[in-house]
């Protein structure tokens, strides 16, 4: 009876110091987390008090990678277009991060593309359309006109393109094909900044492999907006990951943004937030489509 008593014990306790080792790793995982929210409320802070554009201190997260949806917001208000509009975007993931959700639930309609499943079902929206596609310069008009048709309208006022790939070659492609929205939203490759000119050579078969070999410079995509009547409005300064174009004719509405490059241009700052808020939820992005 000792014996397995002894053994009993001895079970009790391995198991007790199991729990232990358990709780004691939540707790450096938690403190990590801690830790990493703080760096990031400071990266956050310091990057919109060290900028010199003032459209940076509009930056907020709500459905964005970090602070674009602030900016998008703070644009369309003076374009006197947030309750309403249409848009595009491609490269939306699983559709639970990205530049256009924050739209949606304004009011607006538009559509989406993108070569993954997304977490949702959209056949229901009234408001959003989803295409899974892979985008190639071959394609893409047919599946612009697709959505225009979708929608019943001819012009859209927003195009976002977050493809890790071939942005530049697809949207040299729209411009070509004479679609002009009031505003851009581009993915650039912040390595390389102002004046270096960079895109990748055009690739239908590309595929990001998280290292640095993606999309285009804040220059290149200068060069090729500036001709077709746009200019430079802002680089989101959380991450250095997206750039904001609008149609010259609004320039007025924007006369305090610097019009040098490099007072616009955002450095790459990849230490994204994990933990925003509260866990996603599908209920509430079903919620807003459907509405």
């Amino acid at each position: 009876m000792s014996l397995v008593k002894s053994f009993s014990e001895k079970i009790k306790k391995n198991k007790k110091k199991k729990l232990q080792r358990k709780n004691s790793l939540i707790s450096i995982k938690k403190n990590i987390d801690e830790l990493y929210d703080l760096i990031y409320q400071v990266v956050t802070t310091y990057s919109k008090k060290e900028h010199t554009n003032p459209l940076n201190s509009f930056g907020k997260k709500c459905f964005s990678q970090s602070d674009e949806d602030g900016i998008t917001i703070e644009i369309f208000k003076r374009l006197n277009n947030l309750s309403s509009g249409f848009f595009l975007e491609l490269g939306v993931g699983d559709g639970t991060e990205n530049n256009t959700l924050i739209l949606l639930s304004l009011g607006w309609k538009g559509f989406w593309v993108g070569g993954s499943d997304l977490a949702f079902e959209t056949s229901s929206s009234k408001k959003l359309k989803f295409y899974k596609n892979w985008i190639t310069v071959e394609n893409i008009l047919s599946i612009l006109n697709k959505g225009l048709k979708h929608l019943k309208v001819k012009e859209l006022d927003l195009i976002s393109v977050d493809l890790d790939g071939n942005d530049f070659h697809i949207v040299e492609k729209i411009l070509n094909s004479g679609f002009f929205p009031k505003v851009f939203i581009l993915e650039y490759n912040a390595k390389f900044p102002p004046p270096v000119k960079f895109k990748i050579n055009y690739n239908p078969k590309h595929q990001w492999r998280n290292d640095d070999y993606f999309g285009t410079s804040l220059e290149s995509w200068n060069s090729l907006l500036t001709k077709f009547g746009y200019r430079l409005l802002c680089c989101n300064s959380q991450t250095g990951a997206n750039c904001f174009f609008v149609k010259n004719k609004f320039s007025k509405l924007f006369k305090e943004v610097p019009n040098d490059i490099n007072q616009i241009y955002s450095e790459p700052r990849y230490l994204l937030h994990k933990n925003f808020g509260h866990k996603k939820s599908i209920e509430l992005i079903t919620q807003i489509i459907n509405s």
